[in-house]
């Protein structure tokens, strides 16, 4: 018994020095947790934030991307439309002067022609 006399005046004295009884830090422990539990709410609502703003500029760059890519290919469109029709005009204007020489110098066309074959048959074989 002088043992636990000797614990309970320790405890006692220990209780009375610093002024804190287990009542006492039960009451901080659960201010601690609440105070932890409002700072995870914060977080997981400033990570949230975060991530939407993150979200919303991926998707601005993403249609600022397409637009770019629908200018590009129309603009190719374009310039494609205008190499077929000068390519058009080229062979239109090509066909014309291979007939009139046809008619006008008939074996001088055939050897050019023959010619330039032969041109394209060896650098076709390289």
């Amino acid at each position: 018994m002088a043992a636990a006399a000797s614990v309970s005046n320790s405890t006692s004295k220990a209780n009375a020095t610093n002024g804190t009884t287990p009542a006492d830090v039960e009451k901080q422990l659960e201010v601690l947790r609440q105070d932890v539990t409002e700072l995870t709410k914060q977080v997981a609502d400033l990570i949230g934030q975060a991530k939407d703003e993150a979200m919303a500029q991926v998707k601005s760059q993403v249609r600022s991307a397409k637009s770019q890519v629908n200018s590009a290919i129309s603009d190719a469109q374009a310039s494609g439309r205008e190499a077929v029709d000068a390519f058009r005009d080229v062979a239109d204007t090509f066909g014309d002067a291979v007939e009139d020489s046809l008619k006008k110098r008939p074996y001088a066309t055939l050897a050019m022609v023959a010619g330039i074959g032969f041109l394209f048959g060896a650098a076709w074989r390289r």
